[in-house]
């Protein structure tokens, strides 16, 4: 019995041995960002007055980018990293930025016409002027005093989600 015993604990040993080499093994041949591999960084880039209209940009990382007036009309920015940008007169309308983290993102004087802000990150973001007609922020995370000073422009229903800007704000 006790031979069993010895034997049963040996292979449970020997088992746990080759688990603990094939992860290892794995954790060191694994590219770092597997989900991030076809993507493009504009991480700090000077992207004023270029075209990215109708471009698949999700997942793609602009932090600290300068986007003044440029032309992302109908892009898909879902899931990318925006943060400290600056969008200052920048074509975002129809553009879809759902599920992206833009903290302290400038977007003074932007077309936001029809934009998807939904379950976006936007604390800290300004949208001073900004053109929000048919814009949806539904689940976003927004500053209250932002979200208050643009119910006084809030109007329109965004296209593709069917939700008013109004109700997306939180409007009373």
């Amino acid at each position: 019995m006790k031979r069993k015993v010895q034997a049963w604990l040996h292979s449970i040993c020997g088992a746990l041995f080759l688990l603990w080499l094939t992860l290892g093994w794995l954790l060191v041949n694994t590219p770092g960002v597997l989900a991030q591999e076809n993507t493009v960084n504009y991480t700090l880039a000077d992207l004023r007055y270029q075209d990215f209209s109708n471009k698949d940009l999700h997942g793609t990382s602009f932090a600290g980018a300068n986007m003044q007036e440029a032309n992302f009309q109908g892009a898909n920015l879902s899931g990318t990293i925006i943060t400290k940008a600056s969008f200052v007169k920048a074509n975002l309308s129809g553009a879809n930025l759902a599920g992206t983290f833009a903290d302290r993102v400038i977007f003074a004087e932007a077309n936001l016409t029809n934009t998807n802000f939904t379950d976006a990150i936007l604390t800290s973001s300004r949208f001073l002027k900004a053109e929000i007609t048919g814009a949806d922020f539904s689940g976003a995370i927004l500053d209250t005093y932002e979200a208050k000073l643009m119910c006084e422009r809030a109007d329109g229903v965004n296209p593709v989600t069917g939700v008013s800007t109004r109700d997306s704000l939180g409007c009373r």
